[in-house]
């Protein structure tokens, strides 16, 4: 029925959760109550699914999670630096939330093109 899980589709997994729980904060603050309550229960599913790949992946492909974890985390920071730089260079400032929301998914999606492009090595 389904691919086998992997550390990569595991990694995209965290990310998308991550991206979920930074945008909160801007649903929040705009007041905008039912897609606050569409992201919290989307963010609930992505991390169940996120927590039952864990469990079903072996041993040796658990060992190439924490290189993949450092990878994202340096996606999500990169991301938020270039949209700050956006935001301030050419669209102007509209609020930490917006950027870290942006940011992140600008992120997430260098990491997911940077596993396309050049998969981290099996050991």
């Amino acid at each position: 029925m389904g691919a086998s899980p992997t550390p990569e589709r595991l990694s995209l997994l965290v990310g998308l959760a991550a991206v979920m729980l930074v945008s909160l904060p801007r649903y929040l603050m705009e007041g905008q109550q039912s897609r606050l309550t569409l992201l919290g229960i989307a963010l609930v599913v992505v991390s169940g699914v996120a927590l039952a790949q864990w469990r079903l992946l072996a041993a040796e492909a658990r060992g190439r999670l924490p290189v993949l974890l450092r990878r994202l985390v340096v996606c999500l920071v990169a991301g938020v630096l270039v949209t700050a730089g956006w935001q301030l260079l050419a669209a102007g400032w509209r609020g930490w939330a917006l950027l870290v929301s942006h940011g992140a998914t600008a992120g997430l999606l260098l990491h997911a093109l940077g596993l396309w492009w050049k998969p981290v090595d099996e050991r």
